[in-house]
C-alpha cells in the first residue's frame, strides 16, 4: 500500500469516526429534548426535539453514505461512488423542509390560539445549554473532517448544525422570555427556528442539486484555463469541463499542442499539467485530451515533415526553394526495396497530393524514390588482406582531400548487399557542416567506384583538435 493509499484510508476512517459521534449526539439530544419540551410543555423545546430528531435521521444517513462513497470504481460505477453523499445530502434537505413545516404550523396555532402555560423553564435552559455546546463541537469537527477530505456530506451535516445552535439560541432567548411571563415568546422563538431550518434547507438543497446534476464549481474553469496558459508547449485551451461527485473533482481538459511535438514530450505536457491542477485541486482526477494543431511559427520544413511522418513515409534530402513567387519542394522518399514501381510511385503521388494541400495547388513537387536498406542484415568481418587493402584505399582518398585527415576506426563487414564500410576521420573544427559532408562524401564515392564489392560507405567526420 502506498502513502497516498494510506492517507485515503486514515481520512475515511475520520469521515466515518465523526459521522458516528455526530449521530450519536444527535439522538441524545432528541430524546432529552423531547422529555424536557413535554414535561415543560415548550413547543420551543419540542421543537428543537423534531429538528434534533430529523438531525439523527441525517447524521444517520450521512454516516452510511460516506462508507459507501470511498468505495473504488467498479464495473457498474465508472466514477465511484461519489454521489452518494449528494444523495445523502439532498434526503436531508427533504427532513428539513418537512421538521421546519411541522414546527411553523404548531408554532402558529400556538399564536392564534391560547397561549400554553410553560412550566419548569429553568430545566429547559439548561437542555438548551447542553444543546447549544454539543451543536458548536460538531460543526467544528464536522468543518475540519469535511474541509480536509471534501466530503459534501459532512459540510452538509456542519451547516445544518450551525442552524441548530442559532436556532436552540433563539429558543434559548424564548425560554428566558418565558421566565419573565412572556408565554408567546416561546412560538415566536419556534417561528424563528423554522425559518433557521427552511434557510439551511433551500442552501444544501442548491447544493446537492448542483452536485447531482453536474453544476461546475464557481471560479473552477477560470482557474483551470489560467492555470494552463502558464505550461510550455500549450497553444489553447480548447475545453474544459469540471463536475463534483462526493469529494472527487472529475477534471477533463482538451488542450491544443504543436503537431510536430513528439509523443513522448506530449505526454510529459499531460503529465505536467494532471499535477499542475492536482496541486491547486487536492482530490481531482484529472483527464487531459491532446489535440495536434499548427502553430503559427512553423516552418515549411517542419509542416513537411510531419505530413510525410503522418503517411508513414521516411524522407532525407529535403530542398526547399523559393523560386520567384513560386514554392519548389524536392526530397528523397524511402520505400521498401522488394516494392513494385507501381505501388511505390503510387507513395510518392499520395505525399506530392498531400504536400500540395497543406502548401498549395501552385507548389512545385519532385520526389526521388531511393530503395530502403533493410532493417537487419547477417554481417560478418571480412579477411584480413582485405581489410588491410580497403583501409588502404581510404587513406589513399583521403590524402587526396586537403581538408580529410586521419582516417581511423575502419570497419568492414560482408553482407547480402554487399560489403559496408564504415570509418571515422578529422576535419577541421571551424568547417561548415555542408562542406564537411561533401567532403567526406567525395572519398565514399571513390571507394565505391573503385571497388564494385562496396555497397556502402559511411564516413563520420569529427573535429579535429
Amino acid at each position: 500500500m502506498n502513502i497516498m493509499q494510506r492517507e485515503m484510508n486514515i481520512m475515511q476512517k475520520e469521515k466515518e469516526r465523526v459521522a458516528l459521534v455526530s449521530m450519536l449526539s444527535s439522538a441524545v439530544l432528541a430524546i432529552g429534548k423531547f422529555v424536557i419540551g413535554s414535561l415543560t410543555g415548550s413547543i420551543g423545546l419540542i421543537s428543537e426535539g423534531v429538528h434534533s430528531s430529523s438531525d439523527f435521521v441525517a447524521t444517520l444517513i450521512t454516516w452510511c453514505a460516506v462508507r459507501v462513497s470511498d468505495k473504488p470504481a467498479d464495473d457498474d460505477h465508472h466514477f465511484g461512488h461519489g454521489k452518494m453523499e449528494s444523495m445523502a445530502a439532498l434526503f436531508e434537505v427533504l427532513l428539513l423542509f418537512g421538521a421546519a413545516g411541522w414546527i411553523a404550523l404548531e408554532a402558529g396555532r400556538r399564536l392564534l390560539g391560547e397561549p400554553q402555560v410553560i412550566e419548569a423553564a429553568p430545566i429547559a435552559i439548561a437542555v438548551l445549554v447542553v444543546s447549544i455546546i454539543v451543536d458548536f463541537w460538531r460543526v467544528r469537527a464536522l468543518r475540519k473532517v469535511a474541509k480536509a477530505t471534501g466530503s459534501p456530506a459532512l459540510e452538509a451535516d456542519a451547516l445544518h448544525f450551525l442552524s441548530d445552535m442559532l436556532a436552540s439560541g433563539v429558543v434559548l432567548i424564548g425560554m428566558v422570555f418565558v421566565t419573565f411571563g412572556y408565554m408567546s415568546a416561546d412560538a415566536i422563538a419556534a417561528l424563528i427556528v423554522a425559518c433557521f431550518i427552511l434557510t439551511a434547507a433551500v442552501k444544501l438543497g442548491r447544493r446537492s442539486f448542483d452536485a447531482l446534476v453536474d453544476t461546475a464549481p464557481d471560479g473552477a474553469g477560470s482557474v483551470l484555463s489560467s492555470m494552463l496558459g502558464d505550461i510550455p508547449d500549450v497553444l489553447a485551451v480548447e475545453r474544459v469541463r469540471v463536475r463534483t461527485a462526493g469529494a472527487i473533482l472529475f477534471v477533463e481538459l482538451a488542450i491544443a499542442v504543436s503537431r510536430t511535438l513528439p509523443l513522448e514530450r506530449v505526454a510529459a505536457v499531460k503529465a505536467d499539467i494532471i499535477n499542475a491542477v492536482q496541486r491547486e485541486f487536492r482530490n481531482a482526477e484529472v483527464t487531459v485530451i491532446a489535440e495536434p494543431r499548427s502553430a503559427n511559427d512553423e516552418t515549411i520544413e517542419a509542416r513537411i515533415r510531419v505530413i510525410a511522418a503522418n503517411r508513414g513515409v521516411a524522407m532525407h534530402r529535403l530542398t526547399i526553394q523559393r523560386v520567384e513567387k513560386q514554392l519548389s519542394v524536392s526530397l528523397d522518399i524511402e520505400v521498401k526495396a522488394e516494392l513494385s514501381i507501381d505501388k511505390a510511385h503510387s507513395i510518392a503521388s499520395g505525399l506530392e497530393a498531400a504536400l500540395r494541400d497543406e502548401l498549395g495547388p501552385e507548389t512545385e513537387i519532385d520526389t526521388h524514390i531511393e530503395p530502403m536498406a533493410a532493417n537487419w542484415l547477417e554481417g560478418r568481418d571480412v579477411s584480413d588482406d582485405q581489410h588491410r587493402a580497403l583501409e588502404l584505399a581510404l587513406a589513399i582518398a583521403a590524402q587526396q582531400s586537403d581538408a580529410l585527415q586521419d582516417v581511423h576506426d575502419v570497419r568492414i563487414r560482408a553482407t547480402e548487399l554487399g560489403l559496408i564500410v564504415n570509418f571515422h576521420c578529422h576535419v577541421p573544427a571551424d568547417m561548415p557542416v555542408m562542406e564537411a559532408h561533401r567532403t567526406v562524401d567525395e572519398v565514399e564515392r571513390r571507394i565505391r567506384s573503385d571497388h564494385p564489392a562496396v555497397a556502402r560507405v559511411i564516413g563520420h567526420a569529427e573535429p579535429a583538435l
